[in-house]
């Protein structure tokens, strides 16, 4: 009995440890894609100001 309950105990905290290094996995994709987002926002703005300058 005491062999099943280890067993499990065992199991769940790597269950436990499995969701949680899944959940930082998914945090930080999603602040990379902000970043990302941000970055190609400014050289999308960079490269207008870049034409703008170079027609004038």
């Amino acid at each position: 009995m005491i062999s099943i309950m280890l067993v499990c105990a065992v199991l769940a905290s790597l269950a436990v440890g499995v969701l949680v290094a899944y959940g930082i996995c998914i945090a930080m994709f999603r602040v990379f894609q902000m970043h990302a987002k941000q970055v190609a926002a400014e050289k999308g703005s960079r490269g207008v100001v870049a034409a703008q300058v170079a027609k004038s």
